[in-house]
């Protein structure tokens, strides 16, 4: 038992660090380019960054403090503490879909005025329906209305592997378009490339599980009694495209005073 309970302990250490570690690196990422040119304001790469450092630094509390999470009660508040991560995860891969489909969009001259409150009526819909079920399970916890909130974050990470199909895969197919045309077009491919394939497997893999959960509670890997495989799952679904993503995003906007272009005399 003793052995048990040190084993539980030391993967949760290091899930915590796994996931403390991407939130470090996304906050001096941000700093960086906040650093290089605080005139932008709140530009999209940024709010993602910042984002991610906020998904994965409570992801990472959630895992440190996992013992006194399950012993908190009601029971209401474990199944918030739990969900919120996924669902600011959620939001912060939307936004990579929306700022995919609307630099296709503009490179392909068609309007994308209106992506933007399409992506924020989705949000405010998901969290919505998020609040009153997690007010439904307060209000009767009972096996069916459980696996009917599950089901319906399966329904949500589904959405998210589409978005990523549909417009990564048209900004993929517009970019091999023009990835013969020079050797940094065709990095950008495979970058973009690595990251859609990951993001949609992943999200994938997370509806599965989740899935898979809602009908099972021996499959739930948010409890104690699986260390290894919560720190395997939260690898795939959430580190691993968050480092990729993190990847193709590392080049930083040029600094200021410097010009691209010199006048022709």
């Amino acid at each position: 038992m003793v052995r048990r309970k040190y084993d539980v302990r030391r993967w949760s250490g290091r899930s915590t660090a796994s996931g403390g570690g991407p939130a470090e690196l996304r906050l001096i990422q941000y700093i960086r380019i906040e650093y290089r040119v605080p005139e932008f304001g709140w530009t999209t790469q940024k709010v993602f960054l910042l984002l991610n450092f906020l998904v994965n630094g409570v992801r990472s509390i959630v895992f440190a403090c996992r013992r006194s999470v399950q012993k908190i009660s009601p029971e209401i508040f474990q199944h918030m503490l739990l969900d919120m991560p996924a669902l600011a995860f959620f939001t912060t891969y939307a936004l990579l879909v929306l700022i995919w489909a609307e630099i296709h969009g503009m490179t392909q001259g068609i309007c994308t005025d209106g992506l933007r409150p399409v992506f924020f009526k989705i949000n405010a819909v998901v969290y919505a329906v998020q609040i009153f079920l997690w007010l439904l399970v307060w209000w009767k916890p009972i096996a069916v209305i459980i696996a009917l909130a599950k089901i319906f974050f399966a329904g949500v990470s589904l959405l998210i592997a589409a978005g990523f199909l549909l417009y990564g895969g048209r900004l993929f197919l517009m970019l091999q378009c023009f990835s013969a045309e020079s050797y940094g077009r065709q990095k950008k491919l495979q970058e973009v490339g690595y990251a859609l394939a990951t993001c949609f497997i992943c999200f994938l893999i997370r509806c599965v599980m989740i899935c898979f959960n809602a009908f099972d509670k021996a499959a739930d890997l948010d409890v104690l009694d699986h260390p290894v495989l919560n720190l395997v799952y939260y690898l795939l679904v959430e580190i691993l495209p968050a480092a990729i993503v993190l990847y193709v995003l590392r080049k930083l906007p040029p600094k200021r005073g410097i010009k691209l272009y010199q006048p022709i005399n």
